[in-house]
């Protein structure tokens, strides 16, 4: 057991422990349990990952179940964006449930308890309850409703249901211990009155239950074996048994609920509220803007699904909670797409270069390797003329001996073509160059066997042929937060650490092969980074998003600050 017990978590350890103690692997099942009011974020791709992973490490089913209790918040296009999203990450669930399905078992579990003396309608405002609760150091009082008679307590509960009343008038409470040191035991409501239409069963309900009366029975309905949640839920579990306690039967498997720690992203926020804040106020275009930490949004950006799951093994499960890195993140990423990614030149900052001594009009097709690391990728032509297309930022008139880029007297190699030698530059009136002037030696093809294409030059640039050139629009996203935890700061909004400079659009020159390229495909811009196609973009009008860089130059500019 030695090596293979070192490297499970401490959740696969209790599975582990349980089996040991007799439970049968048979009966394990698991579940992803997310409220369709929003969008999956980065850190509920742990909490799939984790529990898709225990599926199929134990080869045991796992069920999405849609907690959706609260009409006001839920639409059935979040449930529709999470199934996708769960799905795009590479699971597929056993049984596709909602808590909704259970709306007339929960119903019927909970008038037993009433008329067990375990429940009651309560008619205080929230302000009254919350008064009457007391506080953690000393005992709550009780209800002056809490020793209403059954019948009374039946016949209020039924008029909740049927929509006697308005809401705000009574919750059903379940009687338990007002002097409880565990605040969440002092008779929590278990229903409360919402005349809203739900996604699913539309109006035929106007009470709705509460997530701590829902999700253990809804586990227990499921037969779930192990309800693994975030640790803020931790002090839920003594009501969790609780209500577990009440319809349990021996017969059937019991669920056994266990906390793990969130993993917080730096530079960003994950609170649903907080995220749709950033919707509704326009800060970014929507739930699947590149900057969002949704996993719709990642996905737009480029990134692939298997650096989502690197990236959630590699921070594990926890029991504390602590903040990734966000380089983290982009390390898993650029460590995918270079396994993947086809290699295509593109210059985001262009200044055109003339190679005075190759022939006008004359063009060629030179041979690039798709992905050096690939064999199987094979290779593309690509089109060679007398005016090209450079970045800007790698030409200078004059630069010290560690500038291994282009400049006046010096030489390079044009990546997959010829060595050029800089000449001369033209200026604009301001001091810009607009123009270099190069002269190329024939004999220095790449790949033509010849002794000067053996010629070693220290620089190598891309470039784009002018004449062959398509304009493409280029989205390039810096991080949406300035600071590492923008909502951990008690006296300022997370707002105010927007950075301004999280998105900038140019317009840049990509080579022909690309024209075709279609919505997700990825690339490596060489020399620049990771790039995919955007959902905006067309034939008639490419779009790319830049995922990353190829190199973390974050923590440099972080150690300039």
């Amino acid at each position: 057991m030695g090596e293979a017990s070192k490297s499970l978590n401490f959740i696969e350890h209790i599975v582990e422990e349980d089996l040991g103690n007799g439970f049968p692997r048979a009966q394990l099942r698991f579940r992803f349990p997310p409220e369709p009011n929003g969008y999956l974020h980065i850190g509920h791709a742990s909490s799939i990952c984790l529990n898709f992973g225990l599926g199929l490490r134990y080869g045991a089913p796992v069920n999405l179940r849609f907690d959706d209790t609260n009409p006001a918040k839920e639409e059935k296009a979040y449930v529709d964006a999470i199934k996708k999203d769960v799905e795009w990450l590479g699971y597929q669930w056993d049984t596709e449930c909602y808590a909704s399905d259970y709306f007339q078992q929960l119903y019927d579990w909970a008038v037993a308890l009433i008329k067990q003396g375990k429940a009651y309608v309560d008619s205080q405002s929230s302000e009254e309850m919350a008064a009457q609760k007391g506080a953690p150091s000393e005992p709550g009082t009780p209800s002056p409703y809490r020793d209403r008679p059954v019948e009374e307590n039946l016949a209020l509960f039924e008029g909740m249901k049927k929509g006697d009343f308005e809401e705000g008038t009574h919750v059903l409470r379940a009687k338990i211990d007002m002097g409880s040191s565990n605040m969440l035991m002092r008779d929590p409501i278990m229903y409360r009155v919402l005349h809203k239409a739900h996604h699913r069963t539309n109006t035929d309900w106007c009470i709705y239950p509460m997530y701590d009366w829902t999700h253990g029975e809804s586990d227990y309905i499921e037969q779930v074996s192990h309800s693994l949640c975030t640790l803020e839920f931790a002090m839920h579990r003594e009501l969790y048994d609780w209500f577990l306690d009440q319809v349990t039967e021996t017969e059937k498997v019991r669920p056994k609920q266990r906390e793990f720690a969130r993993r917080n992203l730096s530079h960003t926020v994950v609170s649903k509220r907080k995220l749709l804040r950033l919707v509704e106020e326009g800060v970014v275009k929507g739930w699947d803007d590149p900057r969002m930490p949704t996993i719709s949004g990642l996905r737009r950006r480029g990134y692939t699904p298997e650096s989502i799951r690197n990236f959630a093994e590699t921070i594990g499960i926890a029991k504390r909670e602590n903040l990734i890195d966000v380089s983290l993140l982009e390390f898993h990423a650029r460590e995918h797409l270079n396994k993947i990614a086809p290699r295509v030149m593109a210059v985001l900052d262009p200044v055109k270069l003339v190679i005075t001594n190759y022939p006008e009009g004359q063009e060629e097709w030179l041979d690039a390797e798709n992905n050096p690391g690939d064999e199987e990728a094979g290779s593309r032509k690509v089109p060679f003329s007398r005016e090209l297309y450079i970045e800007r930022e790698d030409f200078r008139e004059e630069a010290n001996r560690k500038f291994f880029r282009l400049k006046l007297g010096g030489e390079v190699r044009l990546k997959n073509g010829y060595i050029i030698k800089a000449e001369s530059c033209t200026k604009d009136t301001d001091g810009n160059i607009t123009e270099i002037q190069c002269s190329y030696d024939p004999k220095s093809k790449s790949g033509s066997g010849s002794e000067e294409s053996l010629r070693k030059v220290k620089g190598t640039l891309h470039w784009v042929s002018v004449a062959h050139a398509i304009p493409a629009e280029v989205r390039l996203y810096d991080r949406l937060f300035s600071d590492e935890s923008p909502d951990t700061h008690k006296d300022k909004d997370f707002m105010e650490f927007i950075n301004p400079d999280s998105l900038k659009l140019i317009t840049a020159y990509v080579e022909p092969s690309l024209k075709t390229a279609k919505p997700e495909e990825q690339f490596q811009f060489q020399r620049l980074g990771y790039f995919n196609v955007d959902l905006d973009s067309s034939p008639e009008h490419l779009v790319f998003n830049k995922t990353v860089g190829l190199r973390d130059t974050w923590a440099k500019i972080q150690g300039q600050g």
